[in-house]
């Protein structure tokens, strides 16, 4: 069966000599890993593997067999072409970091139109602006929306969020409990739309601190996540 779609790029894999595995994000099939047969072998072939860039945004013609772990491409191009992604450096310790967020946290092979295009539209907003050193914050913080544990803002003006409840709550209830800067930067950032986020002034210090308390948010709410291997040098980047 042949079915065309869109789909976000989240990681690639060298296989054997001449193959590579490419997983992808879907806007019809939700998660779907592709083999690409001799695709490393020759110079030609080279122009097809520069599609699978981490985050690259293409349009697929799949043809598509159910119950097979890995499918196979019968047409690709480009659906965005990005301007600054894959050329700047600290966008590109941004795509390597939230590639592995997303290939982590994404399992399921069912269609999910809305969350593939808030993922679609962000990362072509991150294209296109040049203060965004706090984006990857606020679409982790969004994230959650889809995967079910957005915090819970009913009682936003409370002291404290209980980071394994989701909640705001009056008093410190357990060591989950945050408050200070990461509190105050969490509810600035429960309002905060992605055109506003220049309003938002941190240091390189908050920053991090907020980033691995929203890291240990997903930890306690998603079972099977792993901290991104890409985390240290990430952060080195924007230190």
């Amino acid at each position: 069966m042949l079915i065309s779609t869109k789909a976000i790029v989240l990681s690639k894999l060298r296989y054997k000599d001449y193959d590579l595995i490419v997983k992808c994000y879907t806007e019809q099939l939700g998660i779907i890993s592709f083999i690409l047969k001799g695709v490393l072998k020759s110079k030609k072939s080279h122009t097809k593997v520069a599609y699978f860039q981490l985050l690259s945004q293409l349009q697929l013609i799949i043809q598509y067999r159910e119950n097979r772990s890995l499918q196979t491409i019968k047409e690709v191009k480009l659906d965005s072409v990005y301007t600054s992604l894959h050329t700047n450096v600290l966008k590109g310790a941004i795509v390597m970091f939230l590639a592995e967020i997303l290939s982590g946290t994404l399992q399921e092979e069912e269609q999910n139109e809305t969350l593939f295009s808030y993922i679609e539209t962000t990362l072509l907003w991150l294209d296109a602006h040049a203060n965004y050193s706090n984006f990857h914050l606020l679409f982790l913080l969004n994230l959650t929306k889809y995967l079910g544990f957005y915090p819970d803002t009913t009682h936003i003006e409370h002291s404290f969020f209980n980071l394994s409840e989701g909640r705001f709550e009056t008093k410190k209830t357990d060591d989950y409990s945050i408050s200070g800067d990461n509190l105050t930067l969490l509810k600035q950032l429960l309002g905060t739309t992605f055109d506003d986020l220049s309003s938002v002034k941190i240091n390189s210090k908050q920053r991090q601190a907020f980033l691995n308390m929203i890291l240990l948010y997903f930890e306690l709410h998603l079972g099977n996540f792993k901290r991104p291997k890409s985390l240290q040098i990430f952060n080195q980047v924007f230190s």
